[in-house]
């Protein structure tokens, strides 16, 4: 693939970074492949995610093709930019489309991103998973890499105020690759899972401890945090797609 707009986009990314003063970690990134089709599942806990999450692709030396929720690409700014970086539109009503584009960059040997939780999680903990990471891979033939992300969070991210201030430290986490076959997606997805929330407990464990006191909003109920516990996210997450709801519904009444 041709790719004018990505290099600046990491440098300026990278700059960025700098300017914030913002320490990032990262371990295990000998894990993604220099060369073949890799399908990179990133834990979703923040607005800037995506950002962040290609960073442990960066080291291999590869770009990673991000797959996005339709309404990036609906935006006048965003979606010309989204396009040229190669990034997968995923329109939830009609999925097929996104499966087929992903498993087709894999097989030419590309980096794709995907979160199998599919939105954003309001308990920073992991959300329960959809199958699509499992059965992409199985179906293109590529292993799957976890990758956990922690911090990101703190700058932007669902019922909190957005905070780019300086001195937050970054963590990557990238585990080794899992090869599933497909013969049972929900079985591999619960494994996928399982050794994701590991990596987590793991990452929440290691972020230096004066940045994270007790009862942080940005840390999960079970670790001492003030976060949403799981049941409660949920919650929230139904009022928030009821109220989505109406919104189209009224809009299309002044229609």
């Amino acid at each position: 693939m041709l790719d004018l707009t990505y290099p600046p986009i990491i440098l300026a990314a990278k700059t960025g970074f700098r300017l914030l003063g913002q320490r990032i970690t990262m371990t295990g990134t000998e894990h993604v492949p220099r060369e073949g089709g890799v399908l990179l599942a990133c834990n979703h806990i923040g607005y800037v995610d995506f950002v962040y999450g290609g960073l442990a692709a960066n080291p291999s030396g590869r770009l990673v093709r991000f797959m996005a929720k339709r309404e990036i690409f609906d935006h006048p700014l965003g979606g010309p930019l989204m396009r040229s970086l190669h990034h997968i539109e995923v329109d939830r009503g009609e999925g097929l489309a996104s499966f087929r584009t992903a498993v087709d960059f894999l097989q030419q040997g590309e980096a794709v991103g995907i979160f199998p939780e599919a939105t954003i999680s309001r308990s920073m903990d992991l959300k329960e998973f959809k199958t699509g990471a499992v059965r992409i891979a199985a179906q293109a033939g590529v292993p799957i890499v976890p990758v956990i992300l922690w911090g990101t969070q703190r700058m932007m991210t669902k019922d909190h105020p957005r905070d780019f201030s300086r001195g937050k430290t970054i963590s990557l986490t990238v585990g080794e690759p899992m090869h599933p076959d497909g013969s049972d997606p929900v079985g591999q997805t619960a494994q996928l899972r399982e050794r994701m929330s590991s990596m987590l407990d793991d990452a929440i464990a290691a972020y230096p401890a004066d940045e994270q006191p007790p009862g942080s909003w940005w840390v999960p109920a079970r670790h001492g945090g003030s976060a949403p516990t799981p049941d409660e996210a949920a919650r929230l997450d139904v009022e928030e797609k009821r109220a989505r709801a109406a919104k189209r519904a009224a809009k299309r009444a002044q229609g």
